[in-house]
């Protein structure tokens, strides 16, 4: 960082992890007031009404697939003529995320998976992820932890679920293959680590391709009932397609078979275009769980016998943050600060969505989300 003419400044806040004290002592100012700034950097979308007009921000927008929650933010930030770098669009030139947090994503819901199900049994039980100072004090937590013998199913092979396998064998987990989780029996907690060839097939009946796959997901059906059928926990972590199939309908699990008890859904679309047709909504830190009753397709109660539990916090690296802000904030100075400083970089420009009011080439795809009678035509 000290390679470039970078001022850095902190806006003040009292619930932050790092104190604004922390700040001051490394030498860094810490304001009310971030008006004069360039460059805006948050993590969670901006409320509408603190966007600044004419900046430039990074953070986390959720509006690249058409998210219905945040179309006011697009909206606004078309209005207030905002240059708009979404995280999540920041990629190399393999398409490959430069910058994420997904790796802390899975880690806390992966732990949150087993509070819950600890919670609804009452078998075992275990302090929150967000009531630990850093993910060692965690880890010394685990070695006293004693699971039982459920059957864990982690959907994904990406940094989420990689980052929640990870937490699964730090608890002492033993990871099987697939094939075995579903033929045999174990007297130990287990969990398997599916890729998308495991649960879905073509509908044609034809061999399973993954690139294809991803080319016309609409063309492929899910093939997860085996594995619905055995498991305890489901931990969904994987990037879903809007037009690929979710892993199970709400009459499925109606069946007597359907034997999941707890589904953390770190992916966290929600229903009904979902992976997960019992997303409802995102829970959060402070309310994380609730029910879902798939004979009516409401929400309900927690922890109840005719209701699945379903912990879907879209915000989890909040539960480990002085770990997830240090792995961020080092990524971004190896990745992204560098690309500010060229003349033309297509890594930034890539992620712009929005730009001087208008949306930018890459992200015509938008314009039908973007458009109401006030922002009719702006596609540059």
């Amino acid at each position: 960082m000290l390679d470039f003419p970078v001022e850095i400044v902190v806006e003040t806040c009292p619930t932050r992890c790092y104190k604004d004290e922390e700040y001051q002592q490394a030498g860094i100012q810490v304001t009310e007031d971030i008006s004069d700034c360039d460059i805006l950097m948050g993590v969670k979308e901006v409320p509408v009404r603190q966007l600044i007009p004419n900046k430039t921000y990074f953070f986390f927008s959720h509006t690249i697939k058409k998210q219905a929650y945040n179309r006011k933010l697009l909206w606004a930030i078309l209005d207030k003529k905002i240059r708009m770098i979404d995280f999540e669009a920041l990629k190399d030139e393999n398409e490959n995320r430069l910058i994420a947090f997904g790796r802390f994503a899975g880690m806390v819901g992966a732990h949150n998976a087993l509070w819950v199900y600890g919670q609804r049994t009452g078998t075992f039980s275990m302090p929150r992820m967000k009531d630990f100072h850093d993910y060692q004090e965690a880890t010394d937590f685990y070695k006293t932890l004693k699971i039982p013998a459920i059957k864990i199913v982690l959907t994904g092979t990406g940094r989420v679920a990689n980052g929640a396998a990870e937490v699964l064998r730090d608890m002492g987990i033993q990871e099987v293959n697939p094939t075995d989780f579903l033929e045999k029996p174990f007297q130990k907690a287990v969990f398997t680590q599916l890729s998308s060839h495991h649960y879905l097939a073509r509908k044609n009946g034809s061999p399973f391709v993954k690139s294809y796959f991803h080319e016309q997901p609409n063309r492929f059906k899910s093939n997860f009932a085996p594995y619905w059928k055995v498991s305890d926990v489901m931990i969904n972590g994987i990037y879903w397609d809007n037009n690929a199939p979710a892993f199970f309908t709400t009459e499925e699990m109606t069946s007597p078979e359907f034997n999941i008890q707890v589904i953390a859904d770190i992916t966290c679309d929600i229903a009904p275009v979902a992976s997960i047709p019992a997303t409802l909504k995102s829970s959060t830190i402070a309310d994380p769980v609730f029910g879902f009753d798939p004979r009516t397709g409401k929400e309900t109660a927690p922890y109840l016998p005719s209701s699945v539990d379903m912990m879907t916090i879209d915000n989890l690296p909040n539960e480990l943050p002085r770990d997830a802000s240090e792995s961020f904030g080092n990524q971004f100075l190896a990745h992204i600060l560098p690309e500010l400083f060229l003349a033309k970089s297509q890594t930034i420009e890539h992620a712009t969505i929005a730009k001087d009011g208008h949306l930018t080439r890459y992200f015509r795809y938008l314009a039908d989300y973007a458009k109401t009678p006030v922002f009719d035509g702006l596609v540059a």
